[in-house]
């Protein structure tokens, strides 16, 4: 059996000696880039690699052109994943503190991206996985290098003067997957200039994520998100990272994937002539 979406702890945890898993930890906090891999030597699932935003899971930043966390050089990620461990075979577990944070699910997708099914998100992420005490350890770990060979889906990725056509199409649907405050300019911490792309409408991340830090049924997604359709719907964020959530809880409600603008808010703010709105559009 694969698991393409998400997986329970308990389940994962069945799986941590199979040559035939990977398990990589993705913790990582924009304000302290460091701590995620400081936290990882500390202790992590037992086996697991450890991938980092900046370094492993995006690309160069040229100033004035990219958003904070471009996509990676395609044969740069393909020497990531194959040093990771990770070969066309194998079954990937990537995983964060909770469900919906972020580099776990820019892995997930990055694998989408390249044409690897078999990656599913931990389901509560590693606070779910001490909850049920399952196995820890510290120290650096590594898988040995594997040939990962891409078959890339470039029809996943949506492009900033393409999303600038169709602003105002009802037909288009631009979802800003930021916290609703930020979508409306009105608690910008991280990027220069606040408010949203124009005709995009806020659907938070952080709503799809019960109390407990596991995602919400397929279902209550569903109920959500109405009567929208993924092939007619970009997600976008700040900088191309939590947009990729976006697109797994698609996949996990059973909907195809929307597609994802990689640049973001970080890179369509590089644009002087680009448009900006503020406040609530709908």
């Amino acid at each position: 059996m694969s698991f393409t979406t998400f997986i329970p702890a308990n389940e994962a945890a069945k799986h941590i000696h199979d040559p035939n898993w990977v398990f990589v930890d993705c913790r990582f906090l924009l304000m302290d880039t460091e701590k995620g891999e400081r936290d990882y030597a500390v202790s992590h699932i037992a086996g697991a690699a450890y991938a980092h935003l900046d370094r492993d899971l995006s690309g160069k930043i040229i100033k004035g052109a990219t958003g904070r966390h471009p996509l990676p050089e395609k044969g740069a990620l393909v020497k990531t994943l194959s040093a990771l461990g990770i070969d066309n075979a194998k079954q990937v577990v990537v995983y964060d503190e909770v469900s919906g944070n972020l580099a776990a699910c820019r892995l997930w997708w990055l694998l989408r991206w390249a044409g690897h099914k078999n990656v599913a998100v931990l389901d509560g992420g590693l606070k779910a996985w001490n909850a049920a005490n399952l196995p820890t350890q510290g120290g650096v770990e590594t898988y040995p290098p594997r040939e990962f060979v891409a078959h890339w889906h470039d029809e996943l990725i949506a492009e900033a003067d393409e999303i600038e056509k169709h602003l105002g199409d009802p037909d288009f649907v631009l979802m800003d997957v930021r916290a609703a405050d930020r979508y409306r300019g009105e608690n910008e911490v991280i990027d220069p200039i606040a408010g949203h792309i124009p005709s995009a409408v806020s659907a938070p991340s952080a709503n799809d994520i019960a109390a407990d830090g596991r995602i919400k049924t397929a279902e209550e997604l569903r109920q959500a998100w109405g009567s929208i359709r993924p092939e007619d719907t970009v997600a976008y964020c700040g900088s191309g990272v939590t947009a990729a959530y976006k697109a797994l809880a698609f996949a996990h409600a059973g909907l195809a994937l929307p597609r994802i603008y990689p640049g973001s808010w970080s890179e369509w703010i590089t644009d002087a002539n680009k448009p900006i709105a503020v406040g609530n559009e709908r």
